[in-house]
C-alpha cells in the first residue's frame, strides 16, 4: 500500500507517522509513506543516526521529495542510485529521497517528483548552516524533468512536489489560510507541468495546511491519505 502526507521537519511533525504506525500494525516495509518535502531528517551530520532512528523504527518505508528545509550539503553526500526507474538517494534502506525531475513506477503507478521551494524565512537563517541555495529548483532540474517526462509521453498518475504551481495560489484555499499569492521561481517552473503533463492527482506540502485546492490537487500537512 502507498500513503502520502505533508512535511515532517525531522522530529517536529513526526508524531503523525508514529501514531499511524501504531494504529496500523499490519503494515510492513513493503508499504510506503510519501512525504511531500521538508522531511528534515537529514540535517545534522553529528546526530544523523539518532535523528533517523525514529523513522527506521516505523513499520513502513519512507519516500520523500526534498523541501526547502533540508541540509542539501549533507543530502548530496549520498551517492545517486537508480530505483524503480528514477534517481534516488538511499539515506537508509527504508528511507529514500526521490530526486527532482524523476518518474518512478511504484506498484504499477507512475509518480513524477519535483521537490524544492523558496524559504521565506531565510533572512533569519545562515547560509550553509540552516539555509541552502539549492533549495530552489534549477534549470538543470527542469531539463532533467522534461527529458524524463518526454520518455513517459508526459503522462503520469501522480505528481508529487513540495510547492505548487502559480495558478494554484489563487484558489480560495490559500485565501482561507491567509497566504498571499507571492510568486517564486519554483511556482512559475511548476506551471509548465500543469500545462504539459497529463496526471490524475497532484499532491504537495509546504503551506502547513490540509485541504483540497481543486478536484485534482491536494495540499497536505498532517493528514495521511491512502493512494492505493
Amino acid at each position: 500500500m502507498i500513503f502520502i502526507t505533508g512535511d515532517t521537519h525531522g522530529t517536529i511533525d513526526f508524531q503523525k507517522l508514529k501514531d499511524f504506525s501504531d494504529s496500523n500494525p499490519n503494515l510492513t516495509k513493503k508499504d510506503y509513506m510519501i512525504i511531500c518535502g521538508d522531511f528534515g531528517g537529514v540535517w545534522n551530520p553529528m546526530s544523523l543516526d539518532n535523528d533517523l532512528q525514529p523513522y527506521e523504527d516505523l513499520n513502513f518505508t519512507i519516500l520523500f521529495v526534498d523541501g526547502n528545509h533540508e541540509n542539501f550539503d549533507l543530502l548530496n553526500e549520498f551517492p545517486v542510485e537508480e530505483w524503480n526507474g528514477g534517481k534516488v538517494h538511499f539515506i537508509r534502506p527504508d528511507i529514500i529521497h526521490l530526486m527532482r525531475g524523476q518518474v518512478f513506477t511504484i506498484e504499477g503507478k507512475k509518480f513524477f517528483t519535483f521537490g524544492g521551494a523558496t524559504s521565506i524565512d531565510k533572512i533569519y537563517r545562515m547560509e550553509g548552516l540552516s539555509w541552502w541555495p539549492e533549495e530552489v529548483p534549477s534549470y538543470d532540474d527542469f531539463d532533467e524533468a522534461y527529458n524524463k517526462l518526454e520518455k513517459h509521453n508526459f503522462t503520469v498518475d501522480y505528481i508529487i512536489t513540495h510547492s505548487c504551481d502559480e495558478r494554484s495560489l489563487y484558489y480560495p484555499i490559500f485565501k482561507k489560510i491567509g497566504i498571499s499569492p507571492n510568486i517564486y521561481p519554483e511556482n512559475r517552473m511548476l506551471n509548465n507541468f500543469e500545462e504539459n503533463v497529463k496526471y490524475t492527482h497532484w499532491y504537495f506540502g509546504h503551506y502547513h495546511y490540509d485541504g483540497k485546492v481543486n478536484e485534482r490537487k491536494t495540499l497536505l500537512y498532517n493528514k495521511i491519505i491512502k493512494l492505493f
